[in-house]
């Protein structure tokens, strides 16, 4: 393999990276996995609490009747 054939290999490589560097295009899918496991994490945690408020609300309204 001559020296320019291995210089533009190598050339051809450092552009590809530099192109992958700059290639933003899944990044939004990452945020959205991250927003998406954080409302989860609320979801959970506050469940049983909301679970119970409601259960209450309907027992008193089910009492009042």
């Amino acid at each position: 393999m001559s020296f320019i054939k291995i210089a533009q290999k190598i050339k051809s490589h450092i552009a590809f990276y530099k192109d992958l560097a700059k290639d933003t295009e899944g990044a939004s899918g990452i945020e959205y996995a991250i927003i998406a496991a954080m409302i989860a994490v609320v979801i959970g945690t506050f469940s049983t609490t909301i679970s119970a408020a409601i259960t209450a609300t309907f027992n008193s309204i089910l009492t009042a009747l």
